[in-house]
């Protein structure tokens, strides 16, 4: 057998996680080079290994994964990414490939579905999940629905976005300021343009909207 496809997994769900190493592990053209939990450890290590396919799932802590997207193909464009998600509205999808993602596949996908994924975006061809791709199409064709809208969202940077999501798993200023390699200082006003810009009153309404947006789990 030729030289085998080095892929590295970001999921924070060990057990989800152990099911795409098996799954992975069974093909023999694959050597599985690393993997992380949360989006700050996969920069980290992404940047060092270098993988030729990084399967990424979408909400991460720490990171989401489309933050984690926009720093790996600014450093290694040459990498390619699929990401795997429960997420199917047209706004995961149109941020998802606008932040560099080689493919969307639905994490209730079949096997089957998942290495034709994993085979096209190797093969550098893209792909996103049939279902998918049907909705968003429909998007466009009936008229009722756009792939982006203007809103107060769109005005949020990355970097705001990113403060958003670590706000709202609970991290102090301080500690947003660490894993950022920012300062407190500027991490207050990163929270006070969040406020400002959508129209919210305090770390709860912010934790709110981020869970409505996908960027963080409801806590159970």
């Amino acid at each position: 057998m030729g030289k085998k496809h080095r892929v590295f997994i970001v999921e924070d769900h060990r057990l989800f996680r152990e099911g795409l190493k098996s799954m992975l592990d069974s093909r023999g053209d694959i050597d599985i080079v690393g993997e992380a939990e949360d989006g700050l450890e996969a920069i980290r290590l992404i940047r060092n290994i270098k993988p030729e396919l990084v399967l990424l799932d979408l909400s991460m802590p720490k990171m989401g994964g489309i933050s984690v997207m926009k720093e790996v193909k600014r450093e290694l464009p040459d990498t390619r990414i699929l990401a795997l998600t429960i997420h199917e509205s047209d706004q995961f999808v149109l941020e998802a490939f606008e932040a560099g993602t080689d493919g969307y596949c639905i994490k209730d996908a079949s096997r089957a579905e998942l290495m034709n994924a994993v085979d096209c975006v190797l093969q550098g061809k893209p792909y996103i999940s049939p279902d998918i791709s049907d909705q968003v199409i429909q998007g466009y064709i009936s008229g009722k629905k756009t792939l982006k809208k203007e809103s107060n969202w769109d005005t949020v940077t990355q970097r705001e976005r990113e403060v958003l999501k670590l706000l709202a798993e609970g991290y102090t200023n301080k500690e947003i300021g660490d894993f950022l390699h920012i300062s407190a200082k500027t991490v207050e006003k990163h929270r006070a343009n969040l406020i400002s810009k959508l129209d919210l009153h305090n770390v709860a309404q912010l934790t709110t909207f981020a869970i409505e947006k996908g960027l963080v789990e409801p806590k159970t």
